[in-house]
């Protein structure tokens, strides 16, 4: 009778799982991205922070395409990283990186993102750049893939690079200074 019941719930529980799904062929593009609110801080102050991280504390150079507005609240710059495949003999390949990091500043707070990613695929050309996804879908119809998985390895990587620069960010945006004393006031005498 146990084993009975045993096998009627197993069952049921098979029939109602959700049924399981296959990865697609077109995996979603990286980028982080996120919205950070900031009453009281002002849409001045907010971009005048970004700006001082991208021009003193950016880390992802050489960097290029840098334009700030401060009227509008923006900065914007591309970034460099690098990211490492495996060659057809398993030796590590270094290709470069290429990067926008955008920052938006509202009366409310600011938004900002990581994101555009692309590839220069062959350092001898290096104006030869490559979106991502269309790296992707040539490491993945390489006939090595199935041995060295650079589909999944650069994307890993990369994914890793966009949230590492969002964390930097947004660690350096938490840490603003602030007016208010802190501690004991001091007496007057």
């Amino acid at each position: 009778m146990k084993k009975v019941l045993l096998g009627l719930l197993v069952s049921g529980m098979l029939a109602l799982a959700p049924g399981a799904q296959a990865q697609t062929d077109a995996p979603a593009p990286i980028e982080y991205s996120e919205r950070v609110s900031a009453e009281g801080a002002g849409k001045t102050a907010l971009y005048r922070r970004a700006l001082e991280w991208t021009q003193n504390k950016f880390a992802y150079g050489p960097k290029s395409g840098f334009k700030a507005e401060e009227g509008v609240g923006t900065v914007r710059v591309t970034g460099t990283g690098k990211a490492k495949k495996l060659d057809a003999k398993g030796k590590d390949q270094e290709v470069s990186v290429l990067f926008d990091f955008v920052f938006r500043a509202n009366d409310n707070g600011y938004e900002y993102s990581v994101g555009s990613f692309r590839v220069i695929p062959n350092p001898a050309q290096p104006t030869q750049i490559v979106s991502f996804d269309d790296y992707r879908t040539e490491l993945r119809a390489d006939k090595s893939n199935s041995r060295t998985n650079n589909d999944r390895r650069l994307t890993a990587q990369i994914t890793s690079l966009a949230s590492e620069a969002a964390m930097a960010f947004r660690s350096y945006m938490n840490s603003a200074p602030t007016d208010d004393h802190v501690g004991v006031a001091g007496s007057e005498n």
